[in-house]
């Protein structure tokens, strides 16, 4: 009788990593090769189907990464060899983490044999990543690799989503086993729950009925889960305002009347007020993260119930204490709380809070000398509709795109939220792009960030990814500058970021067309040009140093007792 094994074929571990991802479905990877990992990029020669992406620096293989799966929803996969390859990895594992990206992250390792001898490029990678991955598998047995792969999958991408990495030894990826693809695998803690809890969902569609200042603030979780339809239904039904936080931004419509702005640090004052008067608090994916609490006794004083709805049962009460605690899938919680959902007696409440939005929206001093960062922001919105995916570094750039985009769609803005990681922003637009080629993609960057992943600007020039890259140059690290004269006396330290490069000169010297614009009337120009332009663009956009992000809530300070700036 003929058995398995005598229908598999005999290939190596490396082919079988190959067929794997193709199995799961894998379009794109991004990576750099290096001595460790070689018998996986060997095998990437005789297998046409497998398309990988070859970055400048691993960082930029995982933001790639990152920006393609946070864009699409699929799992984004990199790879990279032992030692420093691994290791220059971690601060993208880490921003994935806090972000709830799934990810699979291949390194390659020193062969077995030599494994604790402290040989050439050996680092115990799935040790240094224990505590910012779901789960890490360190590969001994060629055989256990279809099964390894199909798991890392499964757990990046099941309950609350993250990075997985898998750790392969070099003589593991050449040694031969008879293939067959992964079976069904059932692994405790993920496999999905169809027993939703229902009690909690109804006490709080009770405790609506009786609220006449409800707020709903919407998070991250509402855009993964996929449950923005369901969202915006479940509003509609119960009249419920909507603050959003900085990862929710695009899971509600901006332009929907109950839509309140970001809240937070530096959140709308309508956001922040209403959440601070309001008498019941519902939190739908949202972790109540310090910068939308800010200080947490001041947080929501007259709230008489706080609801907390989340995917992951260790967030319910860790910064905030719940009264409804509703665990499972937004999608899931809202598909039946939709079904009993019935309007709160807030009229008089949205009243209250649609004033707040007249009298203070986001604003700013504008200039016919100057260029504006802002108005940057809000021409860029004027011209793509709130159509774009937006991917943004991170600092006064950040929040003023989170401040003067208007998005319309969910997974159209792409930000490092939880790590803060400067240089995310250009090479995350690029997994974005290659995940949503018929999609306009916006990467928006400090002068700062730019210039920390600036080596990626050799991606889209040899794909001709149509990225438009916009660098808001102030010459200064402009949120530390903030802090630093808020809250530091305006003992500016080492912020000066004088002798950064040209970056119109920088971009051409990577075969891609550079624009720069130092006022309104070049700003409306070289944007169109750029918008005109096939193929990667870099529009710099020169602004003045002086310019702060407001409004702005202090450190210690309650979500209240926001400094308005210039507008105050």
């Amino acid at each position: 009788m003929e058995s398995k094994r005598d229908k598999a074929e005999l290939i190596t571990g490396s082919e079988c990593l190959l067929r794997c991802l193709l199995l799961e479905g894998v379009e794109h990877v991004f990576g750099y090769p290096g001595g460790n990992a070689l018998y996986i990029y060997d095998a990437m020669v005789d297998n046409p189907e497998f398309k990988h992406i070859l970055a400048r620096h691993e960082q930029g293989a995982i933001h790639a990464a990152d920006g393609y799966a946070r864009s699409t929803g699929k799992v984004g996969v990199c790879i990279a060899t032992s030692g420093p390859g691994a290791t220059n990895l971690i601060t993208g594992i880490a921003t994935a983490y806090m972000d709830s990206t799934p990810l699979v992250i291949i390194t390659g390792n020193v062969s077995t044999t030599v494994m604790g001898t402290d040989a050439f490029q050996e680092a115990d990678i799935v040790s240094m990543t224990l505590s910012i991955t779901k789960h890490s598998y360190s590969v001994r047995h060629v055989q256990d690799l279809p099964r390894i792969v199909h798991e890392a999958f499964h757990i990046a991408n099941t309950g609350r989503k993250g990075p997985v990495l898998i750790d392969i030894p070099k003589d593991v990826s050449n040694h031969k086993l008879y293939y067959q693809p992964a079976e069904a695998i059932h692994l405790r803690g993920y496999d999905s729950d169809p027993n939703l809890d229902t009690d909690p969902i109804d006490a709080l569609i009770q405790a609506i009925t009786e609220s006449e200042r409800p707020v709903m603030i919407a998070g991250g979780g509402v855009v993964y889960s996929g449950a923005s339809n369901e969202l915006l239904e479940f509003v509609n039904k119960t009249n419920i305002p909507v603050a959003t936080s900085l990862l929710g931004l695009g899971g509600f419509p901006s332009a929907h009347d109950l839509w309140l702005g970001m809240a937070g640090h530096h959140g709308s004052y309508a956001a922040n007020m209403a959440i601070q008067q309001a008498d019941l608090i519902i939190s739908m994916g949202s972790r109540f993260d310090d910068r939308v609490t800010m200080r947490v006794d001041g947080f929501a004083p007259h709230a008489k119930r706080i609801a907390h709805i989340d995917i992951d049962p260790a967030e319910i009460g860790k910064n905030i204490k719940a009264d409804i605690a509703c665990i499972g899938d937004i999608k899931a919680v809202l598909d039946y709380a939709n079904t009993k959902a019935t309007a709160s007696p807030s009229d008089r409440w949205i009243k209250e809070i649609q004033e707040y939005k007249r009298n203070f929206p986001f604003r700013y001093k504008d200039s016919d000398t100057e260029l504006k960062p802002q108005y940057v922001i809000e021409m860029i919105h004027e011209t793509t509709q709130g159509e774009a995916i937006i991917t943004t570094d991170v600092g006064q750039h950040q929040m003023w795109a989170a401040q003067f985009y208007k998005f319309n769609h969910p997974r159209s803005l792409i930000t490092s939220g939880g790590l803060g990681t400067m240089g995310f922003g250009l090479p995350a637009a690029i997994g974005a792009q290659i995940g949503n080629p018929k999609r306009l993609v916006v990467s928006v960057n400090g002068d700062g960030g730019m210039q920390m992943c600036a080596q990626e600007m050799a991606i889209c020039s040899i794909h001709r990814i149509p990225v438009k890259i916009v660098v808001i140059n102030n010459q200064v690290l402009g949120m530390v500058k903030q802090q630093q004269e808020l809250s530091y006396a305006k003992r500016y330290s080492q912020i000066d970021l004088a002798g950064s490069p040209d970056f119109v000169k920088l971009a051409e010297a990577y075969g891609i067309k550079g624009l720069r614009a130092s006022n309104k009337a070049e700003a409306i120009r070289v944007w169109q040009e750029a918008l005109n332009t096939p193929g990667p663009v870099l529009v710099e956009f020169v602004v003045p140093k002086e310019e702060n992000v407001y409004p702005m809530v202090l450190a210690g300070t309650a979500l209240h007792e926001m400094i308005l700036g210039d507008i105050e």
